[in-house]
C-alpha cells in the first residue's frame, strides 16, 4: 500500500514503515503528525483512490524521528553600474518522519 501526500508545496510517495524528509512541520521529536493532503491512495487489494483534488477521509498518519538542515544556498543579487551587490545563505529545515499508516475512507 502506498500514498501520494503533498506537504511544503511538495508530493510525496510514502509508504507504511518508510522513512521521508519533508519540510519543517510543527511538532516536535517523537510527536506523531498527520501528513497534508492525500492525493492518491494505492491499497494492496482493490481500486486506486485518486482524488479530485483530495482523498475525502484519507489519512496519512507519522511520527517524527529527527531534525536536519539542508544545505547552504547562496542568493546573489547583482545591477551592472550600479554598485549594488547583495550576498545572502540560506539552509532550509526538515523533519525526519516514520510513517506509520496509511487510513482509507471508510
Amino acid at each position: 500500500m502506498y500514498a501520494v501526500v503533498a506537504t511544503g508545496g511538495k508530493q510525496y510517495r510514502v509508504m507504511p514503515g518508510e522513512v521521508v524528509q519533508i519540510e519543517k512541520v510543527a511538532g516536535s521529536v517523537g510527536q506523531k503528525v498527520e501528513l497534508g493532503d492525500v492525493l492518491l491512495v494505492a491499497p494492496d487489494e482493490g481500486e486506486l483512490m485518486v482524488g479530485r483534488p483530495l482523498v475525502e477521509g484519507a489519512r496519512v498518519v507519522g511520527q517524527i524521528i529527527g531534525e536536519r538542515r539542508g544545505p547552504k544556498i547562496l542568493v546573489q543579487k547583482f545591477k551592472r553600474r550600479k554598485r549594488y551587490r547583495r550576498r545572502i545563505g540560506h539552509r532550509q529545515d526538515y523533519r525526519q518522519v516514520r510513517i506509520e499508516s496509511i487510513e482509507l475512507p471508510s
